[in-house]
């Protein structure tokens, strides 16, 4: 983006140098008027005039003197002292009456030109002699013309010389006052008060700079930047603006403003933070575009400046925002998991509940069922648990029931299932055939019968034991509620044979069989 100015001169002179130049040309316009009109300047011409020909009639004096007393000799050496000692003669002559020349200096017959009527001009000047005896002659004094001859003679003419030095010197003094002087007028003059309003209406920093970098004009947005930008910097040099310059850096050549005018392209985008001693600092975009005439010169630019401040605010009060929503995310799923654990476990055992265990173990069931896998359900139940309770109390039995939970998922696969299947009962799926089951069985019993009352009670005299009954899909269940119906006949079968044990469902089918065979 460029901004282009109206119809400006041709002229590609400055606007201090065009207003010297004319009034050094006015200046000598009314000199040579005033001279014309009341000959202020002297006449070179009468003065020359006026003095040759005193200097010739009091040199005819010397020479009708020695003319007088015939002294020849007197005669050339005052011809030749006066072509020597004035460097306006050319030649001198004195001429009888008769026309004949008497004496001569500086080849008179070749510088000397008759006047006409013997009237003298300025170049050849004729003064009679008169002696006692009558009329002598003339004093003939050829003279150098007044006005130059050549290009260095006429500037070196006095008039030539006095107008030179009147437009040199005076546009030279007049350029210098000048400059001085509007650097001292208001500037703001020069820009129309609608403008300056207009400006003051834009949400961003506007500074206008002409091209030597003086304050032309600075809207109400720049003076809210920084403290500093409060004061009135029209006229003066932007680089008084240490807070600005400062920001851009020190070097004149980085200056955004200075690479827009240099390369007469826009500069846009470019982000710099301002400084500030009584409050925190700004981010500010800065936005040069030079301003252009007609002729594609650059007279000045235009600087904007964005303040991202509020931007940076609403940014920084929205990563908040969503940081407390992330955190408000994650506290919520991990409360959802903390419940949904409380939902699906025991709370004294930590098992999962029949609920849960229903919901996962049917899953399992359908992929075994589906793949042909193997599945074992076990169920598993303390012995005499009521007595327990009565004779220690419902604290040591739920500690045995805790006990018997933890062995239970100790000993289990990863991927086994556990669940209080109610009361002091368990019910546990097992990934794996009856035989693999069967030894897990096996070995809590012995465990439980070892370890869990002593863990107890230690050093008491507690022992706890549990019957075991298991079944699996080999035994041809086509549910899961088959299936855990089956394991459940299998430990009542290992209970009514004396607790302590573990059943299997084929001895339940296999003594079924027996009484149906009896």
């Amino acid at each position: 983006m460029r901004i282009r100015l109206g119809p400006l001169s041709r002229i590609s002179l400055s606007p201090v140098a065009r207003i010297s130049l004319g009034l050094v040309s006015l200046a000598c316009c009314l000199l040579l008027t005033a001279d014309l009109i009341l000959g202020m300047l002297p006449d070179e011409a009468t003065i020359a005039r006026q003095i040759r020909k005193n200097s010739t009639e009091n040199l005819a004096v010397q020479l009708a003197a020695l003319a007088q007393n015939e002294d020849t000799d007197g005669i050339r050496r005052t011809l030749h002292a006066v072509v020597r000692d004035n460097p306006d003669v050319l030649s001198v002559a004195m001429r009888r009456a008769t026309g004949e020349i008497a004496a001569e200096t500086g080849n008179h017959e070749r510088t000397w030109v008759r006047p006409t009527d013997n009237k003298s001009t300025l170049t050849s000047v004729v003064v009679p002699i008169n002696t006692t005896a009558g009329a002598w002659g003339q004093v003939e004094v050829s003279y150098r013309a007044i006005a130059p001859q050549t290009l260095l003679g006429w500037l070196r003419y006095p008039s030539i010389i006095l107008t030179l030095t009147m437009l040199t010197g005076g546009l030279l003094v007049f350029y210098l006052y000048l400059r001085r002087t509007l650097q001292h007028l208001d500037p703001k003059a020069a820009i129309p008060e609608r403008i300056r309003s207009a400006f003051d209406a834009l949400s961003e920093g506007v500074l206008v700079i002409d091209k030597q970098g003086y304050v032309m004009l600075t809207n109400t947005a720049f003076r809210a930047l920084h403290p500093d930008a409060r004061k009135d910097h029209t006229g003066k040099p932007v680089e008084e603006m240490e807070w600005l310059v400062s920001a851009v850096g020190n070097h004149s050549t980085t200056w955004p403003w200075e690479r827009a005018m240099r390369t007469k392209t826009t500069v846009t985008g470019e982000t710099y933070q301002i400084q500030r001693q009584d409050d925190r600092p700004i981010k500010v975009t800065v936005n040069c575009a030079p301003v252009v005439d007609d002729r594609e010169g650059v007279r000045g630019c235009l600087i904007t400046l964005d303040d991202l401040s509020l931007v940076e605010y609403m940014n920084q009060q929205l990563l908040d925002t969503v940081a407390q929503l992330e955190l408000a995310k994650t506290q919520i799923e991990q409360r959802s998991r903390e419940l949904k654990h409380l939902a699906d476990h025991d709370q004294l055992t930590n098992a999962l509940t029949r609920r849960a265990f229903l919901q996962k173990a049917q899953q399992i069931f359908l992929q075994a069922v589906d793949q042909s896998a193997k599945m074992t359900c076990i169920m598993v139940d303390i012995d005499h648990f009521k007595a327990i309770n009565d004779g220690y109390g419902h604290l040591v039995g739920d500690q045995v029931i805790h006990r018997l939970a933890l062995m239970l998922r100790e000993n289990a696969g990863a991927q086994d299932l556990v669940c209080r299947y109610g009361g002091e009962e368990f019910c546990v799926l097992v990934r794996g055939d009856v035989e693999h089951a069967r030894g897990i069985a096996e070995n809590l019993r012995v465990i439980m019968e070892t370890d869990c009352g002593p863990a107890v009670i230690p050093g008491g005299k507690l022992k706890v034991t549990a019957s075991f009954g298991v079944a699996s899909l080999e035994s041809g269940a086509g549910t899961l509620a088959e299936v855990i119906k089956q394991a459940d006949q299998a430990l009542y079968l290992a209970k009514s044979a004396g607790r302590n044990r573990v059943c299997t469902y084929t001895e339940v089918t296999a003594k079924q069989g027996m009484h149906a065979a009896a």
